[in-house]
């Protein structure tokens, strides 16, 4: 249904300065025909592209508001549709009314994604700017909308056809071998073109290892704080946040369910989860905090493991210790400022303390510089200057493709003809597609427009 015009709020639903009311299609300009009385007088026909102009929108005779409309006119547009933004009034009920006049003369209203969906289907983009631009909707740090941009200015795109050209290369290479024999072109592949597969190979590896990196920038690091009954979990996490977003008293137990927040730690989403004191108990609204506790300790990317350093360690903490993973834990040692002697030898995953005053917010900077050394390499400084993919489908797609070129050197090596390089050519051809969704299915597209808001 390419061919009809689709019509939606493109801005949030809700009083405001201006809402934005959408239309793409063949019928765009005839609709607001129908319903705009520009100010000037001129005929809508007659509108200059890429044009913002002053009128009011009419339902029949009635007066429905006053406003700007903007016009785009096909090919060179979002959709590469005609497109029409009418800038209202951002009240609620003005703004639906401004939708409801624009499709009862000839719009339907679009479903989530559409307009993005028409600009992948149209070839304006490919899948991996459409996918960029939902990345950008809901990036949550400078880093991770800078990755966003590149990805929709085609970075991951042009890569993605500089491989596809290499190793097209090497498919008409292999094509005149087998399919003119009588020409006399040596079996063995030319040095050019092995380097070529050996470029491919070096660049899918690069883009599949820069993966775990991108992931960390967009989706942001899952931090659970964990220790027993009152070592201070909750005044860290307020610490950290610069507000009281925990409840924090002498009683313990207090936190009875998960308190989860994000934080910008230089760039990189934190997800703080503060999480119930973990201890035997009785009260059943806390033992299925406690619970939810324990199961945070398996899923988190990383645990800041904390130990009152005015008490003795006790068997809660060494139950808790028991249940961690060194690899992915920092020790903090709180209440430093009313520490006693604290043998801290038996936590023996624990590598090194950070000592701290959550309460009179002692050490918390060190602990932050701490937590981002401990999860960051030394090259993420300038991640936003190389191409790194943050979607797990595109890593996917990679793995095939490299897995498809290493399957072409072991034939090589082995001394095997070079027909049977054929259908791993192909591989690495359709795996390459699949990145920029040239290769898709229809749920797959299903999949990915679901995502977005139904102005996008």
């Amino acid at each position: 249904m390419l061919f009809d015009t689709i019509a939606a709020i493109s801005t949030p639903r809700g009083e405001g300065g201006i809402g934005i009311v959408r239309i793409s299609g063949n019928n765009a300009l005839d609709i607001l025909e129908k319903i705009f009385k520009p100010k000037s007088g001129k005929a809508i026909k007659g509108l200059r592209n890429y044009s913002i102009n002053y009128g009011h929108i009419f339902d029949g005779k009635t007066l429905v508001d006053e406003v700007l409309v903007s016009i785009m006119k096909a090919p060179n547009t979002y959709t590469r549709e005609d497109i029409v933004e009418i800038n209202c009034h951002g009240g609620f009920v003005i703004t639906e009314k401004v939708l409801e006049v624009v499709l009862k003369n000839g719009a339907r209203i679009a479903e989530i994604g559409e307009f993005t969906r028409r600009a992948f289907l149209n070839g304006r983009i490919d899948l991996t700017q459409a996918e960029a631009v939902i990345d950008l909707i809901h990036g949550k740090t400078e880093k991770s909308v800078s990755l966003s941009l590149n990805q929709l200015r085609g970075d991951l795109k042009e890569q993605i056809e500089h491989l596809k050209k290499l190793v097209l290369d090497v498919a008409a290479h292999i094509n005149v071998v087998l399919d003119y024999p009588e020409e006399g072109i040596d079996d063995p592949l030319p040095e050019h073109l092995v380097e070529n597969l050996q470029e491919v190979l070096d660049t899918t590896d690069r883009l599949i290892k820069s993966y775990d990196k991108g992931k960390m920038i967009k989706e942001g690091i899952k931090t659970a704080i964990v220790g027993k009954p009152n070592v201070g979990k909750s005044s860290i996490l307020n610490s950290v946040l610069k507000e009281e977003r925990a409840i924090v008293t002498h009683v313990a137990g207090t936190t009875r369910d998960v308190i989860e927040e994000v934080v910008n730690l230089k760039g990189i989403p934190l997800v703080l989860v503060d999480t119930a004191g973990i201890r035997k108990t009785d009260d059943l609204v806390e033992n299925i905090g406690v619970e939810k506790s324990k199961k945070l300790i398996e899923s988190a990317d990383l645990i800041l493991f904390v130990v009152d350093g005015s008490r003795p360690l006790d068997e809660e903490d060494m139950k808790i210790h028991e249940a961690i993973k060194a690899e992915k834990v920092i020790g903090i040692l709180n209440k430093i400022d009313i520490k006693e002697d604290i043998d801290l030898s038996p936590l023996t995953k624990i590598s090194k303390w950070l000592e701290i005053s959550a309460i009179k917010n002692q050490g918390i900077d060190e602990m932050e510089e701490e937590i981002y050394r401990h999860i960051i390499d030394e090259n993420i400084e300038d991640s936003s200057q190389k191409i790194t993919i943050t979607n797990v489908r595109h890593k996917s797609a990679l793995e095939k493709t490299k897995q498809s070129i290493e399957n072409i050197f072991e034939t090589i090596e082995s001394g095997l003809p070079m027909d049977l390089m054929a259908v791993d050519i192909k591989g690495a051809l359709d795996s390459l597609s699949e990145v920029t969704g040239e290769i898709s299915s229809e749920d797959l597209l299903d999949h990915i427009f679901s995502n977005f808001c139904v102005g996008k």
